[in-house]
């Protein structure tokens, strides 16, 4: 009796986890499947053909952190791939992303693309462009790092690293990690980097020895030195929101997003960044960025978690510039920048 009541338990129990076993299959997306929907994706927004992706019903996009409607915005900009294209996926989260170039007719951008995908559907899209003209730091137009040639000349690794010499995704996660606590902390020592690790920001280098201008060219966030020097009076207070939404452990690249909040009283705006973080042997050896400036009334990055970015909190808001007295004789506003 006991027996029959064991075997008629164990055969239940082996059903259902046929069942779950089966469904976990039906909902998993290896990097094969990844790296489909992302071209399938890529190609259908450049053809500005919703149905040619197979998107969820509820699927979100943001474009530099604005909700947009499918066959919106980057649906009816982007027109073209650039001959700069890397791509990378992560079955674990189930998502994908694109590190390069893209075209909006005669303009082009650099542009970092990530894109989760479930039950072979794709759910999410999230944009981040830096283009020629974009309002930098100071909130001037024109003012953003942007460097096409920069990109071009020194682009992002595409890779496969050999088994033997992969990072686990925990220890990828945690090395990338150590690079924002260096900058929030202004002690680059805490940065897990090679010595000379280098750091492009759309297209223009910053950091680290640059290949095409010689060992004077710019570097670090404060000017010379690597991707770990020069932090004492960098201009960060807080790097909230930070996700590491793919993990390639066969590249070893991780993609972390940020908002760079100011310290307390700055005129400079805050800005976006998709890091992409590029590991040798347990320690960053290049980096690459796209970001751009979004005004204190832009809900960025418009993802989860969304405590802590909207409205920017006063202290980290950047003042506006105040208005020029007026000259005697002259009327109300004269002189106002």
């Amino acid at each position: 009796m006991h027996s029959a009541r064991f075997l008629m338990h164990s055969a239940r129990f082996l059903l259902i986890a046929a069942f779950a076993t089966g469904i976990a299959s039906a909902q998993t997306c290896d990097r094969a499947c990844l790296k489909t929907t992302l071209d399938q994706y890529l190609n259908a927004v450049v053809k500005h053909d919703t149905s040619a992706a197979p998107l969820f019903v509820g699927f979100r996009q943001t474009d530099n952190g604005v909700v947009v409607r499918p066959g919106t915005g980057t649906w009816q900009s982007i027109t073209a791939l650039g001959d700069i294209q890397r791509k990378f996926f992560d079955p674990v989260s189930g998502q994908a992303a694109y590190l390069g170039l893209i075209k909006e007719g005669q303009a082009t951008g650099t542009a970092t693309l990530g894109e989760r995908v479930e039950n072979r559907q794709i759910t999410e899209a999230e944009w981040v462009i830096a283009r020629q003209g974009a309002i930098g730091p100071s909130g001037t137009a024109g003012g953003n790092l942007y460097n096409l040639a920069g990109f071009i000349a020194e682009p992002p690794p595409d890779r496969t690293v050999p088994q033997n010499q992969r990072a686990s995704r925990e220890v990828l996660i945690a090395i990338a990690n150590s690079y924002f606590d260096g900058l929030t902390t202004h002690d680059g020592s805490i940065i897990m980097a090679h010595e000379g690790c280098t750091r492009n920001e759309n297209g223009t280098h910053t950091a680290g020895p640059n290949p095409n201008a010689g060992a004077g060219a710019r570097g670090g966030p404060g000017g010379g030195g690597d991707c770990t020097s020069n932090l004492t009076n960098f201009n960060v207070s807080l790097i909230s929101a930070r996700r590491y939404p793919v993990v390639d452990v066969e590249q070893q690249a991780v993609v972390g997003f940020g908002i760079f909040l100011r310290k307390p009283g700055t005129t400079l705006m805050r800005n976006l960044l998709a890091e992409w973080f590029f590991v040798d042997n347990n320690k960053i050896r290049n980096i690459w960025a796209s970001m751009f400036y979004p005004t204190n009334d832009l809900p960025v990055p418009n993802w989860p978690p969304y405590e802590g970015n909207f409205p920017v909190a006063a202290e980290f808001a950047a003042p506006a510039a105040p208005a020029a007295p007026a000259a005697a004789g002259r009327g109300r506003g004269a002189g106002t920048q």
